[in-house]
C-alpha cells in the first residue's frame, strides 16, 4: 500500500509538472541498488536555479530468518543550484519519514552515539522523521543523463519497540533516539526530460 502510494506520488508530480526539457529528471540511488532496496527519485524544476526533489526507497526483503532489515523511507527535498538546475554545485535542505524493522545483523559499532552494536542480538521496530542540509554535485554524462553526488547531515527523531531477537516476537521495551549524523547519501543516475 505504501509502495503504490509513493509511485502515485511520484506519477503525480511528473503529470502536474509538465514534462520540458531539462524540467524534470528521474533517478535511481545506486548506493540503494547495492543493498537491493527498490528506490525511485523524481525532481522537479520550479525556477531558473531552484529544484524540488522527491525520492523514495522500500526494502522489503528477509535477509535471513534471523537478520532483518526492512524499512520504508520518503525524502522531499528543495534544492538551489549555483549554476543552472541539474548542472554542477548545489546545497539541498531535507526533510524525511520511515518506518524500519532492524535486527540481528553482528557488529560491534558506536557512531556519534548510536550504538548499532545493539543491533547484534535485539531487532528495532519503529519510525523516524528528520530534517537535514545536503552539498551535492551533479556530473553531466549526455544530453539526457547525470551522475549525482550528494551528502547530507542532519538530525533524526526516532520512536522504536525493541525485541528480544531479530526472529521472535517478545516485546522487551519502548524507546525513543535522537540520532545527529548522516541523514542523506547518494550517488544518483539521473535521466533528464
Amino acid at each position: 500500500m505504501k509502495l503504490k502510494l509513493l509511485i502515485a506520488l511520484i506519477f503525480g508530480i511528473v503529470v502536474t509538472a509538465g514534462v520540458k526539457a531539462q524540467n524534470v529528471a528521474i533517478k535511481s540511488n545506486l548506493l540503494y541498488d547495492v543493498t537491493a532496496t527498490v528506490n525511485l527519485g523524481v525532481e522537479v524544476g520550479l525556477a531558473p536555479r531552484w529544484t524540488l526533489d522527491v525520492s523514495g526507497n522500500l526494502n522489503a526483503w528477509n535477509i535471513h530468518e534471523t537478520k532483518r532489515w526492512k524499512h520504508w523511507l520518503v525524502q522531499p527535498e528543495a534544492r538551489y543550484w549555483f549554476c543552472d538546475r541539474f548542472s554542477r554545485h548545489f546545497v539541498g535542505f531535507h526533510a524525511l519519514g520511515g518506518q524500519y524493522n532492524i535486527g540481528g545483523l553482528k557488529n560491534n559499532i558506536t557512531f556519534l552515539g548510536t550504538p548499532y552494536k545493539n543491533l547484534t542480538n535485539n531487532r528495532y521496530q519503529g519510525w523516524g522523521v528528520g530534517a537535514g542540509v545536503a552539498y551535492g554535485y551533479a556530473l553531466i554524462l549526455g544530453k539526457h543523463w547525470n551522475l549525482e553526488f550528494e551528502l547530507g547531515i542532519g538530525y533524526i527523531y526516532n520512536k522504536f519497540d525493541i525485541f528480544e531477537c531479530s526472529g521472535c516476537g517478545r516485546r522487551v521495551g519502548s524507546d525513543t533516539h535522537h540520532y545527529f549524523g548522516l541523514t542523506k547519501a547518494a550517488v544518483n543516475l539521473v535521466y533528464l526530460f
